[in-house]
Protein backbone atom coordinates (compact mmCIF):
# COMPACT_ATOMS: atom_id res chain seq x y z
CA UNK A 1 0.00 0.00 0.00
CA UNK A 2 1.40 3.36 -0.97
CA UNK A 3 1.98 5.78 1.87
CA UNK A 4 0.22 8.45 -0.16
CA UNK A 5 -3.27 6.91 0.00
CA UNK A 6 -4.68 10.03 1.58
CA UNK A 7 -3.30 12.54 -0.91
CA UNK A 8 -3.13 11.97 -4.67
CA UNK A 9 -1.30 14.82 -6.38
CA UNK A 10 -0.92 13.11 -9.77
CA UNK A 11 -2.52 15.04 -12.61
CA UNK A 12 -4.33 13.35 -15.53
CA UNK A 13 -2.47 13.26 -18.88
CA UNK A 14 -3.41 15.83 -21.52
CA UNK A 15 -5.98 14.73 -24.13
CA UNK A 16 -4.68 13.01 -27.25
CA UNK A 17 -5.15 14.60 -30.66
CA UNK A 18 -8.59 13.84 -32.00
CA UNK A 19 -10.14 13.18 -28.58
CA UNK A 20 -13.16 15.24 -27.58
CA UNK A 21 -14.43 18.07 -29.69
CA UNK A 22 -12.15 20.31 -31.82
CA UNK A 23 -8.88 18.45 -32.52
CA UNK A 24 -8.32 17.22 -28.99
CA UNK A 25 -8.96 20.59 -27.36
CA UNK A 26 -11.99 20.59 -25.09
CA UNK A 27 -14.09 23.75 -25.07
CA UNK A 28 -16.18 22.65 -22.11
CA UNK A 29 -15.93 20.65 -18.90
CA UNK A 30 -19.42 19.27 -19.59
CA UNK A 31 -19.49 16.19 -21.88
CA UNK A 32 -23.19 16.73 -22.63
CA UNK A 33 -22.43 20.26 -23.79
CA UNK A 34 -19.63 19.05 -26.07
CA UNK A 35 -21.86 16.41 -27.68
CA UNK A 36 -24.64 18.93 -28.27
CA UNK A 37 -22.31 21.51 -29.84
CA UNK A 38 -20.74 18.81 -32.02
CA UNK A 39 -24.15 17.68 -33.28
CA UNK A 40 -25.19 21.25 -34.09
CA UNK A 41 -21.93 21.86 -35.98
CA UNK A 42 -22.41 18.60 -37.92
CA UNK A 43 -26.00 19.52 -38.88
CA UNK A 44 -24.89 22.89 -40.24
CA UNK A 45 -22.01 21.33 -42.18
CA UNK A 46 -24.33 18.82 -43.92
CA UNK A 47 -26.98 21.38 -44.88
CA UNK A 48 -26.96 21.89 -48.74
CA UNK A 49 -25.99 25.33 -50.07
CA UNK A 50 -28.83 27.68 -51.09
CA UNK A 51 -30.23 27.26 -54.60
CA UNK A 52 -29.47 29.83 -57.24
CA UNK A 53 -31.51 32.91 -56.64
CA UNK A 54 -32.32 31.96 -53.10
CA UNK A 55 -31.80 34.87 -50.81
CA UNK A 56 -30.62 34.25 -47.28
CA UNK A 57 -32.43 36.81 -45.24
CA UNK A 58 -31.07 38.38 -42.12
CA UNK A 59 -33.86 36.64 -40.23
CA UNK A 60 -32.75 33.23 -41.47
CA UNK A 61 -29.17 33.88 -40.52
CA UNK A 62 -30.19 35.07 -37.07
CA UNK A 63 -32.38 31.98 -36.65
CA UNK A 64 -29.40 29.67 -37.15
CA UNK A 65 -27.28 31.75 -34.79
CA UNK A 66 -29.90 31.63 -32.06
CA UNK A 67 -30.78 27.97 -32.59
CA UNK A 68 -27.51 26.59 -31.23
CA UNK A 69 -27.69 28.03 -27.70
CA UNK A 70 -31.40 27.19 -27.53
CA UNK A 71 -30.78 23.54 -28.39
CA UNK A 72 -27.87 23.46 -25.99
CA UNK A 73 -30.01 24.83 -23.16
CA UNK A 74 -32.74 22.27 -23.84
CA UNK A 75 -30.24 19.42 -23.91
CA UNK A 76 -28.60 20.47 -20.67
CA UNK A 77 -31.97 20.94 -18.99
CA UNK A 78 -32.78 17.32 -19.78
CA UNK A 79 -29.51 16.13 -18.26
CA UNK A 80 -29.98 14.74 -14.72
CA UNK A 81 -28.29 16.58 -11.86
CA UNK A 82 -25.01 15.26 -10.53
CA UNK A 83 -25.73 12.50 -8.02
CA UNK A 84 -24.36 12.71 -4.52
CA UNK A 85 -23.20 9.41 -3.05
CA UNK A 86 -24.08 8.39 0.50
CA UNK A 87 -22.35 5.71 2.56
CA UNK A 88 -24.28 4.03 5.41
CA UNK A 89 -22.68 1.89 8.12
CA UNK A 90 -24.75 -1.17 9.02
CA UNK A 91 -23.82 -2.16 12.56
CA UNK A 92 -25.24 -5.69 12.59
CA UNK A 93 -24.56 -6.90 9.03
CA UNK A 94 -20.97 -5.54 9.10
CA UNK A 95 -21.40 -3.76 5.79
CA UNK A 96 -21.52 -0.30 4.28
CA UNK A 97 -24.36 0.47 1.85
CA UNK A 98 -23.64 2.88 -1.03
CA UNK A 99 -26.64 4.99 -2.11
CA UNK A 100 -27.00 6.93 -5.36
CA UNK A 101 -29.09 10.04 -4.66
CA UNK A 102 -30.30 10.38 -8.26
CA UNK A 103 -32.05 7.02 -8.26
CA UNK A 104 -32.32 6.68 -4.46
CA UNK A 105 -31.11 3.10 -4.71
CA UNK A 106 -28.33 1.05 -3.14
CA UNK A 107 -25.69 0.54 -5.83
CA UNK A 108 -23.12 -1.37 -3.79
CA UNK A 109 -22.74 -3.19 -0.48
CA UNK A 110 -19.20 -3.17 0.91
CA UNK A 111 -18.06 -5.78 3.42
CA UNK A 112 -16.20 -4.22 6.34
CA UNK A 113 -15.05 -5.22 9.83
CA UNK A 114 -17.10 -6.04 12.89
CA UNK A 115 -19.67 -3.53 14.18
CA UNK A 116 -19.22 -0.48 11.94
CA UNK A 117 -20.65 2.72 13.39
CA UNK A 118 -19.04 6.16 12.96
CA UNK A 119 -18.44 6.96 9.29
CA UNK A 120 -17.13 10.01 7.43
CA UNK A 121 -15.51 11.08 4.15
CA UNK A 122 -11.96 12.40 4.14
CA UNK A 123 -11.82 16.10 3.31
CA UNK A 124 -10.76 15.47 -0.30
CA UNK A 125 -13.69 13.09 -0.86
CA UNK A 126 -11.45 10.24 -2.06
CA UNK A 127 -11.86 7.93 0.92
CA UNK A 128 -14.44 6.96 3.51
CA UNK A 129 -13.36 6.18 7.06
CA UNK A 130 -15.49 3.86 9.20
CA UNK A 131 -15.03 2.91 12.86
CA UNK A 132 -15.29 -0.86 13.26
CA UNK A 133 -15.71 -1.17 17.01
CA UNK A 134 -15.21 -4.88 17.56
CA UNK A 135 -12.01 -4.83 15.48
CA UNK A 136 -10.61 -1.82 17.38
CA UNK A 137 -9.67 0.07 14.24
CA UNK A 138 -10.72 2.65 11.64
CA UNK A 139 -11.03 1.10 8.18
CA UNK A 140 -10.48 3.16 5.02
CA UNK A 141 -12.61 2.61 1.91
CA UNK A 142 -11.32 3.74 -1.49
CA UNK A 143 -14.21 5.54 -3.21
CA UNK A 144 -13.00 4.56 -6.70
CA UNK A 145 -12.77 0.82 -6.02
CA UNK A 146 -15.45 0.82 -3.30
CA UNK A 147 -13.39 -1.60 -1.22
CA UNK A 148 -11.49 -1.46 2.07
CA UNK A 149 -7.86 -0.62 1.28
CA UNK A 150 -6.28 0.33 4.62
CA UNK A 151 -6.82 0.74 8.35
CA UNK A 152 -5.88 3.32 10.96
CA UNK A 153 -4.84 2.68 14.57
CA UNK A 154 -7.38 3.55 17.27
CA UNK A 155 -8.08 2.47 20.81
CA UNK A 156 -10.53 -0.24 21.90
CA UNK A 157 -14.09 0.03 20.55
CA UNK A 158 -13.92 3.23 18.46
CA UNK A 159 -17.35 4.74 17.93
CA UNK A 160 -17.42 8.31 16.59
CA UNK A 161 -14.61 10.52 15.31
CA UNK A 162 -13.94 14.02 14.01
CA UNK A 163 -11.27 15.43 11.71
CA UNK A 164 -9.80 18.90 11.51
CA UNK A 165 -10.65 21.25 8.64
CA UNK A 166 -7.39 20.48 6.81
CA UNK A 167 -8.05 16.75 6.96
CA UNK A 168 -4.69 16.06 8.58
CA UNK A 169 -5.68 15.03 12.11
CA UNK A 170 -8.34 12.56 13.24
CA UNK A 171 -9.75 12.38 16.77
CA UNK A 172 -11.40 9.08 17.73
CA UNK A 173 -13.64 8.36 20.75
CA UNK A 174 -12.77 4.92 22.17
CA UNK A 175 -15.75 3.77 24.20
CA UNK A 176 -14.03 0.99 26.15
CA UNK A 177 -10.98 2.77 27.58
CA UNK A 178 -12.28 6.31 28.17
CA UNK A 179 -9.85 7.96 25.77
CA UNK A 180 -9.74 10.00 22.59
CA UNK A 181 -7.03 8.81 20.20
CA UNK A 182 -5.23 11.38 18.04
CA UNK A 183 -4.18 10.11 14.58
CA UNK A 184 -1.97 11.73 11.94
CA UNK A 185 -3.87 10.98 8.73
CA UNK A 186 -0.96 11.68 6.37
CA UNK A 187 1.43 9.37 8.23
CA UNK A 188 -1.35 6.99 9.37
CA UNK A 189 0.25 7.11 12.81
CA UNK A 190 -1.18 7.27 16.31
CA UNK A 191 0.07 10.45 18.00
CA UNK A 192 -1.32 9.86 21.47
CA UNK A 193 -4.40 9.62 23.66
CA UNK A 194 -6.44 12.11 25.67
CA UNK A 195 -8.07 10.86 28.87
CA UNK A 196 -11.76 11.79 29.04
CA UNK A 197 -14.90 10.63 30.87
CA UNK A 198 -16.53 7.20 30.95
CA UNK A 199 -17.89 5.85 27.64
CA UNK A 200 -16.87 8.66 25.27
CA UNK A 201 -18.96 8.95 22.11
CA UNK A 202 -19.91 12.33 20.63
CA UNK A 203 -17.14 14.16 18.75
CA UNK A 204 -17.02 17.52 17.00
CA UNK A 205 -14.57 20.37 16.37
CA UNK A 206 -15.36 24.08 16.59
CA UNK A 207 -15.48 25.92 13.24
CA UNK A 208 -12.25 27.76 14.10
CA UNK A 209 -10.51 24.43 14.79
CA UNK A 210 -9.33 25.44 18.25
CA UNK A 211 -11.67 23.34 20.39
CA UNK A 212 -12.48 19.63 20.27
CA UNK A 213 -15.66 18.46 22.00
CA UNK A 214 -16.14 14.96 23.37
CA UNK A 215 -19.27 13.77 25.18
CA UNK A 216 -19.02 10.96 27.73
CA UNK A 217 -22.19 8.90 28.10
CA UNK A 218 -21.75 7.73 31.70
CA UNK A 219 -20.02 10.82 33.10
CA UNK A 220 -22.78 12.97 31.52
CA UNK A 221 -20.38 15.66 30.42
CA UNK A 222 -19.23 17.60 27.40
CA UNK A 223 -15.44 17.88 27.56
CA UNK A 224 -13.83 20.96 25.97
CA UNK A 225 -10.35 20.06 24.68
CA UNK A 226 -7.74 22.52 23.40
CA UNK A 227 -6.55 21.10 20.05
CA UNK A 228 -3.07 22.60 20.43
CA UNK A 229 -2.23 21.38 23.93
CA UNK A 230 -4.61 18.40 23.76
CA UNK A 231 -5.69 19.15 27.30
CA UNK A 232 -9.21 19.40 28.74
CA UNK A 233 -9.93 23.05 29.52
CA UNK A 234 -13.54 22.70 30.72
CA UNK A 235 -16.18 20.11 31.61
CA UNK A 236 -19.87 20.95 31.25
CA UNK A 237 -22.49 18.79 32.96
CA UNK A 238 -25.49 17.92 30.76
CA UNK A 239 -28.46 15.57 31.05
CA UNK A 240 -28.14 11.78 31.13
CA UNK A 241 -26.29 9.91 28.39
CA UNK A 242 -25.02 12.59 26.00
CA UNK A 243 -24.69 11.07 22.53
CA UNK A 244 -23.91 13.77 20.00
CA UNK A 245 -22.56 17.32 19.77
CA UNK A 246 -23.00 19.95 17.06
CA UNK A 247 -21.72 23.53 16.82
CA UNK A 248 -23.68 26.31 15.19
CA UNK A 249 -21.75 27.41 12.12
CA UNK A 250 -21.07 30.80 13.69
CA UNK A 251 -19.56 29.06 16.78
CA UNK A 252 -21.94 30.88 19.12
CA UNK A 253 -23.58 27.74 20.52
CA UNK A 254 -22.89 24.04 21.05
CA UNK A 255 -25.86 21.65 21.02
CA UNK A 256 -25.52 18.34 22.91
CA UNK A 257 -28.19 15.61 22.77
CA UNK A 258 -28.92 13.52 25.87
CA UNK A 259 -30.51 10.19 24.99
CA UNK A 260 -31.85 9.22 28.42
CA UNK A 261 -32.37 12.78 29.62
CA UNK A 262 -34.59 13.39 26.60
CA UNK A 263 -33.21 16.88 25.95
CA UNK A 264 -30.73 18.87 23.90
CA UNK A 265 -28.53 21.15 26.01
CA UNK A 266 -27.51 24.47 24.45
CA UNK A 267 -24.05 25.51 25.68
CA UNK A 268 -22.25 28.84 25.42
CA UNK A 269 -18.78 27.66 24.28
CA UNK A 270 -17.06 30.79 25.55
CA UNK A 271 -18.51 30.70 29.07
CA UNK A 272 -18.74 26.88 29.18
CA UNK A 273 -22.28 27.13 30.55
CA UNK A 274 -25.65 25.61 29.64
CA UNK A 275 -27.79 28.55 28.52
CA UNK A 276 -30.91 26.70 27.42
CA UNK A 277 -32.52 23.37 26.58
CA UNK A 278 -34.65 21.94 23.83
CA UNK A 279 -37.40 19.64 25.09
CA UNK A 280 -39.72 17.31 23.22
CA UNK A 281 -43.30 16.16 23.67
CA UNK A 282 -45.16 13.85 21.29
CA UNK A 283 -48.84 13.07 21.96
CA UNK A 284 -49.40 9.37 22.59
CA UNK A 285 -45.75 8.59 23.37
CA UNK A 286 -44.21 8.05 26.78
CA UNK A 287 -41.47 10.53 27.61
CA UNK A 288 -39.01 7.64 28.04
CA UNK A 289 -39.48 6.72 24.37
CA UNK A 290 -38.23 10.12 23.21
CA UNK A 291 -34.45 9.73 23.06
CA UNK A 292 -32.49 12.45 21.20
CA UNK A 293 -29.35 11.31 19.37
CA UNK A 294 -28.16 12.77 16.04
CA UNK A 295 -28.39 16.49 15.25
CA UNK A 296 -28.20 18.26 11.89
CA UNK A 297 -28.20 22.05 11.56
CA UNK A 298 -28.73 24.02 8.35
CA UNK A 299 -25.89 26.26 7.17
CA UNK A 300 -27.86 29.41 7.98
CA UNK A 301 -28.21 28.19 11.60
CA UNK A 302 -31.97 28.73 11.47
CA UNK A 303 -33.23 25.14 11.62
CA UNK A 304 -32.05 22.07 13.49
CA UNK A 305 -33.18 18.50 12.92
CA UNK A 306 -32.95 16.11 15.89
CA UNK A 307 -33.26 12.31 15.66
CA UNK A 308 -35.45 10.97 18.47
CA UNK A 309 -34.46 7.29 18.44
CA UNK A 310 -37.30 4.88 19.33
CA UNK A 311 -39.83 7.71 18.98
CA UNK A 312 -39.35 7.12 15.23
CA UNK A 313 -39.42 10.83 14.52
CA UNK A 314 -37.23 13.73 13.50
CA UNK A 315 -37.92 16.92 15.42
CA UNK A 316 -37.70 20.15 13.43
CA UNK A 317 -36.45 22.88 15.77
CA UNK A 318 -36.36 26.65 15.34
CA UNK A 319 -32.81 27.44 16.48
CA UNK A 320 -33.57 31.00 17.61
CA UNK A 321 -36.48 30.06 19.89
CA UNK A 322 -35.28 26.49 20.63
CA UNK A 323 -38.84 25.31 20.09
CA UNK A 324 -40.01 22.29 18.08
CA UNK A 325 -42.08 23.38 15.09
CA UNK A 326 -42.80 19.97 13.59
CA UNK A 327 -42.27 16.22 13.97
CA UNK A 328 -41.53 14.06 10.92
CA UNK A 329 -42.41 10.36 11.09
CA UNK A 330 -39.51 8.25 9.77
CA UNK A 331 -38.33 4.65 10.22
CA UNK A 332 -37.88 2.77 13.48
CA UNK A 333 -35.18 3.91 15.92
CA UNK A 334 -33.82 6.83 13.93
CA UNK A 335 -30.20 7.44 14.92
CA UNK A 336 -28.00 9.67 12.75
CA UNK A 337 -28.39 11.89 9.70
CA UNK A 338 -26.55 13.77 6.95
CA UNK A 339 -27.44 16.55 4.52
CA UNK A 340 -26.69 16.37 0.81
CA UNK A 341 -24.08 19.08 0.01
CA UNK A 342 -26.72 21.28 -1.63
CA UNK A 343 -28.82 20.89 1.54
CA UNK A 344 -31.90 19.93 -0.47
CA UNK A 345 -32.23 16.58 1.29
CA UNK A 346 -31.58 15.12 4.71
CA UNK A 347 -30.99 11.36 5.00
CA UNK A 348 -31.58 9.54 8.30
CA UNK A 349 -30.55 6.05 9.43
CA UNK A 350 -33.32 3.97 10.98
CA UNK A 351 -31.77 1.07 12.89
CA UNK A 352 -34.68 -1.26 13.64
CA UNK A 353 -36.49 -0.94 10.29
CA UNK A 354 -33.16 -1.33 8.42
CA UNK A 355 -33.76 1.62 6.14
CA UNK A 356 -32.89 5.23 5.36
CA UNK A 357 -35.49 8.00 5.19
CA UNK A 358 -35.08 10.85 2.69
CA UNK A 359 -36.42 14.22 3.84
CA UNK A 360 -37.07 17.17 1.54
CA UNK A 361 -35.53 19.95 3.65
CA UNK A 362 -37.50 22.87 2.18
CA UNK A 363 -40.83 21.04 2.32
CA UNK A 364 -39.97 19.35 5.65
CA UNK A 365 -41.47 16.15 4.34
CA UNK A 366 -40.32 12.52 4.04
CA UNK A 367 -40.31 11.63 0.35
CA UNK A 368 -38.55 8.27 0.15
CA UNK A 369 -37.47 5.18 2.11
CA UNK A 370 -34.45 3.09 1.05
CA UNK A 371 -33.74 -0.42 2.35
CA UNK A 372 -30.14 -0.94 3.45
CA UNK A 373 -28.31 -3.47 5.67
CA UNK A 374 -29.06 -4.60 9.20
CA UNK A 375 -29.08 -1.96 11.93
CA UNK A 376 -27.98 1.11 9.95
CA UNK A 377 -26.14 3.45 12.31
CA UNK A 378 -24.08 6.22 10.70
CA UNK A 379 -24.17 8.04 7.38
CA UNK A 380 -21.88 10.32 5.37
CA UNK A 381 -22.36 11.98 1.99
CA UNK A 382 -19.67 12.93 -0.53
CA UNK A 383 -18.56 16.55 -0.12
Amino acid sequence: MSSSWYRDDTAPPPPLAGEGWGEGVSTSDNPQEERTLSRIASDDAMRPPPQAGEVKTARGQMSRVLRAPLLLALALAATPAHAFIAYVSNEKSNTVSVIDTDSWTVTKTIKVGQRPRGIEFTRDGKFVMVAVGDDDTIQVIDVKTQAVMDSLPSGPDPELFAQDAAGKTLYVANENDNTVTVIDLEKRARLGDIQVGVEPEGMTISPDGKTLINTSETTNMAHFIDTTSRQIVANVLVDARPRFAEFKHDSSELWVSSEIGGTVSVIDPRKHEVIGKVTFEIPGLRKEAIQPVGIGMTRDDKTAFVALGPANRIAVVDVATRKVTKYLLVGQRVWHMAFTPDEKYLLTTNGVSNDVSVIDVAAQKVIKTIQVGELPWGITIAP
